[in-house]
């Protein structure tokens, strides 16, 4: 009877060690899981640099957990504790560790999307930024200086303008300017393609003349496949010493944006009129998409030296003056001349060119 009641104590202890394990393996899994499937959400921002333990400890006074003990081993044993990502987020309450954990480590957050569409310039893409990230419009500027990123991209002029990539970006809150600049800037680096570097070397130019071509050829081009003829036209004036002439550069110099590009407008003191000063602007005056890019690096094989607009858009190209200027004829007799067009592809074509 002793030995019998020796025993009893410790199946006793047994069995309650079974009942706690399984009832703490429910708790966590619970925890790990979450526990509601349409909770209140609370906003949690998680700085720069927080760890895991200062970022489950403001998970835990959220409630959006509920220890910030067991979420620390939790991230520790899924190995990315040290992966979470700075932002700010909207958990639901008790909404569970792997959850919590996968959108820190993802970084899914509360975001901002900016759309950058081709052709945009720096006079553009501010308003962008300020409303989407409430930067202000001296940060940008300040991000869009940026001596490292210059020298970094060999860009001589005092602005990073036309290599901030044209894409759909998604910045999380508290993204500040020059974050967001720096990220469509390294969009930049990654799509410029190895082989570019190739054929700048076979046509004797600079990325950045490059780059100047293209935003030229991004702000003229309404239709894709007239994008390599267009810097053919360009490029043969440049060879041939003549002016540019080309209207968007002229706009890029103005103060302010403008539709028509008027002869008063013309006499603008500015090395981005090209109706003024030889050869090309001195940096992008957009941001071009990787076809006009590719356009300047790889104009079609045409004699043309001059282009006049269609109101749809599409240009009509010759080569002499006088072919020129009987395009321009044929077309306002067809009621088509497209409205602010003027230079190398309108009917205020000066007799210089």
């Amino acid at each position: 009877m002793s030995a019998t009641r020796r025993k009893a104590p410790s199946r006793a202890l047994q069995l309650l060690v079974l009942v706690v394990l399984v009832l703490f393996g429910w708790w966590l899994w619970r925890e790990i899981g979450g526990t509601t499937s349409n909770p209140k959400t609370v906003r949690i921002t998680i700085p720069r640099g927080t760890t895991v333990r200062a970022a489950g400890d403001s998970l835990a006074r959220a409630h959006v957990i509920a220890s910030s003990r067991f979420f620390r081993w939790y991230a520790t044993s899924t190995g990315v504790a040290r992966a979470i990502k700075p932002g700010a987020y909207l958990f639901g309450e008790r909404t569970g560790y792997a959850d919590v954990l996968e959108a820190l480590v993802e970084g899914r957050g509360i975001m901002h999307t900016v759309v950058i569409p081709e052709g945009y310039d720096l006079r553009d893409i501010t308003p962008l930024l300020v409303k989407a990230l409430g930067v202000t419009s001296d940060s940008v500027r300040v991000a869009a200086t940026d001596s490292a990123w210059r020298a970094k991209l060999n860009v001589p002029a005092p602005s990073l303008e036309g290599y901030f990539f044209p894409a759909t970006y998604s910045f999380a809150e508290g993204t500040t300017a020059r974050e967001a600049v720096t990220e469509m800037l390294v969009r930049f680096e990654s799509v410029w393609k190895p082989e570019w570097d190739t054929q700048l070397q076979t046509m004797s130019i600079s990325r950045h003349a490059a780059m100047t071509m293209a935003s030229i050829v991004e702000k003229e081009a309404r239709k894709p496949e007239e994008r390599p003829i267009i810097a053919a036209v360009y490029w043969n004036r440049v060879k041939k010493g003549m002016l540019l002439q080309a209207d968007p550069s002229v706009q890029y110099a103005l103060p302010a944006h403008v539709d028509r590009v008027f002869y008063k407008d013309l006499e603008v003191d500015s090395k981005y009129n090209t109706y003024r000063y030889l050869g090309l602007p001195p940096g992008p005056i957009a941001s071009p998409g990787e076809p006009s890019i590719a356009a300047a690096l790889h104009p079609a094989n045409v004699p043309y030296l001059y282009f006049v607009a269609h109101r749809d858009g599409h240009h009509e190209f010759r080569t002499t003056f006088a072919e020129h200027r009987e395009a321009i004829a044929s077309v306002k007799r067809a009621g088509k001349t497209a409205v602010g067009k003027t230079s190398t592809n309108s009917v205020k074509a000066p007799a210089t060119k």
